[in-house]
């Protein structure tokens, strides 16, 4: 792993352009408002793997009816559930400005990443890897 980091550290803060300081320090600033508003709006995504979504907007036994249906585990629920521990657990780390916040990010920007792989999305592995972890790399200075 730390050859990763160090390999993104030349190629995402070395040589890349730098963002602007007054960028970075919004950036810190909002990040654990963006990490805890996307770990509020993915719970119903979560829930609805659960079968919660049939009991709430449908009839009473639409719970059941999925739990005997079967609940349709995937790999996409894996990586949900995976990268919404990640953010859950990133939250904390990022209002403190902590290493141990932003490695959380990082591995759930990895996570995505990888789900990207997996399913053949190469414009979003690419696109959303990339300036994600461009962000990430230019602010990782905060964190300590």
């Amino acid at each position: 792993m730390d050859g990763l980091m160090k390999t993104l550290d030349l190629y995402l803060v070395k040589k890349a352009p730098a963002l602007p300081k007054s960028v970075k320090d919004i950036l810190v600033s909002i990040a654990p408002w963006f990490e805890l508003v996307g770990a509020i709006f993915s719970l119903p995504a979560l829930f609805a793997i659960f079968g919660f979504s049939a009991t709430l907007y449908g009839t009473p036994y639409g719970g059941y009816m999925m739990g005997r249906a079967g609940y349709g585990f995937s790999l996409a629920t894996v990586f949900l559930m995976v990268g919404m521990v990640l953010m859950i657990l990133a939250i904390p780390g990022l209002f403190k400005r902590s290493k141990m916040g932003w490695n959380y990010v990082f591995y759930s920007v990895l996570v995505n990443a990888v789900y990207s792989l997996v399913t053949f999305n190469f414009f979003g592995l690419i696109v959303s890897s990339l300036i994600s972890l461009y962000l990430l790399f230019q602010v990782k200075s905060y964190y300590k």
